[in-house]
């Protein structure tokens, strides 16, 4: 095997060794000769009709490759979701290492910019009026003060208004109802004058609900220890019916009837009324935090509402499935900022539930009005007239703010110049007038 590679090598050698010599010719004799220099080069010919047909080939499979797709709208929204979806997500995980400030601190709102400082409730006891924020506050104070001049009126209120759970407090209440019937048809049975405070029933409708203990008391129990029959050194605690109050028994049903037909105690939205003077700034809204405050799990709602838009833009919907989605929108404002433009210039501007119907804006404009008795119509941004006064603001389109247009009845006012006469000045009240501001 050795020699056999040995002589391919070998044949290798020869091969590329170049021509050969004779013995008998000198080296200069064996040089090669010098070749003849070239002509002028021919013109170059173009090609051929089969490097043409190739080449047609191969530019039209460079064009068959497909391109990059342009962005559609929906590709746009998706991506425009997703980049809002990714700041929340930072802003929330933000929020959960440090404490949450109270929106409606208006830390970071300048109140020379907006259209109403915020929102703001009248006690209905007290007439004070306060911030949106102080209102649970506010109408507590009020109930305790007023437990100094009627203590059972104080304890109803208390029951009703302090305790959430609508189903515990009625609960409740027909247990305390049930007592006191018993007492009233049973006066002659010391039995229904004692009321076990360890009883099951007693814990679990009555001792849970804050006010009740002060609603006995007012009403003449008392809290005693007694000493359990047949238990020797055994006591329990009972509230027992003073002498004083079973001899007026008239006064217990009425009592327990008040219980039964008491209402929590609720501040009422005050309408920050005002007056402006004619200005072009009229439909432009600046409003606080308070008219769209939305809560932790608010915000994530939220979140998971945006997410299904990504879904649901790349599908068809119908225009039901569109207004329903529209409507949803709109339950998240919990009030509106509503202006009204007269026919002389003059703005006036209320504050309103989202969820009124827009019979409480007819009602909040015609207090306004010299003329009360005058039928007249509102025309919404859009210029159509509200014709439904029970549909709710927010279903009309009408939040979180908007501008309508004040027009008296065309009839009512054709028949009235038709009588000669005619409709001189403001159509608001003077007194209102007194406060007229400059909107800014």
């Amino acid at each position: 095997m050795k020699k056999f590679f040995q002589d391919i090598k070998a044949d290798i050698q020869f091969r590329t060794a170049g021509p050969g010599q004779k013995l008998s010719e000198s080296p200069r004799e064996s040089a090669p000769k010098e070749k003849p220099k070239p002509g002028p080069s021919k013109s170059r010919q173009g090609p051929t009709n089969e490097a043409q047909m190739a080449a047609a080939a191969a530019l039209a499979r460079l064009e068959q490759k497909p391109k990059a797709r342009p962005l559609s709208s929906q590709d746009a929204i998706r991506n425009q979701v997703k980049k809002e979806l990714m700041a929340e997500a930072a802003a929330s995980d933000k929020g959960a290492s440090v404490e949450q400030k109270s929106p409606t601190a208006g830390a970071e709102e300048d109140p020379s910019l907006l259209s109403v400082s915020g929102v703001y409730f009248t006690c209905p006891l007290t007439g004070v009026i306060v911030r949106k924020d102080q209102r649970d506050k506010q109408i507590k104070e009020a109930i305790l003060q007023h437990a100094a001049r009627d203590p059972v009126a104080a304890s109803i209120m208390e029951i009703h208004t302090f305790n959430r759970d609508r189903e515990k407090v009625k609960l409740g209440v027909e247990t305390i109802a049930k007592y006191l019937d018993n007492i009233h048809l049973h006066p002659e049975e010391e039995k229904y004058q004692k009321i076990k405070l360890q009883n099951k029933v007693f814990q679990e409708r009555i001792h849970c609900l804050e006010g009740a203990d002060k609603f006995f008391e007012a009403v003449g129990f008392e809290k005693a220890t007694l000493s359990v029959p047949g238990q020797e050194g055994t006591t329990e605690d009972f509230y027992v019916l003073k002498d004083a109050a079973l001899e007026k028994l008239d006064t217990l049903k009425e009592q327990k009837e008040k219980l039964l037909k008491g209402e929590p105690v609720r501040a009422r939205l005050d309408r920050q009324l005002s007056i402006f003077k004619p200005s072009p700034q009229a439909s432009r809204f600046e409003l606080p935090s308070d008219f769209f405050n939305l809560t932790a799990e608010e915000l994530k709602r939220e979140q998971r509402l945006r997410t299904e838009a990504v879904e649901k833009a790349s599908m068809l919907r119908t225009k039901a499935m569109r207004e329903k989605e529209e409507q949803r929108e709109l339950r998240k404002y919990n009030y509106t900022l509503l202006r009204v433009r007269f026919p002389d210039g003059y703005i006036l501007q209320g504050t309103f539930y989202a969820r009124e119907p827009v019979s409480a804006l007819f009602q909040f404009v015609r207090e306004t009005l010299q003329n009360d008795w005058l039928p007249f119509e509102l025309l919404a941004p859009g210029g159509h007239k509200l014709a439904d006064e029970e549909v709710a603001l927010n279903e009309c389109g009408l939040v979180p703010s908007a501008l309508l247009t004040f027009v008296w009845d065309a009839e009512v006012m054709a028949d009235i110049k038709a009588s000669g006469g005619k409709h001189a000045g403001s159509v608001l009240k003077p007194d209102l007038l007194l406060s007229v501001r400059i909107l800014s």
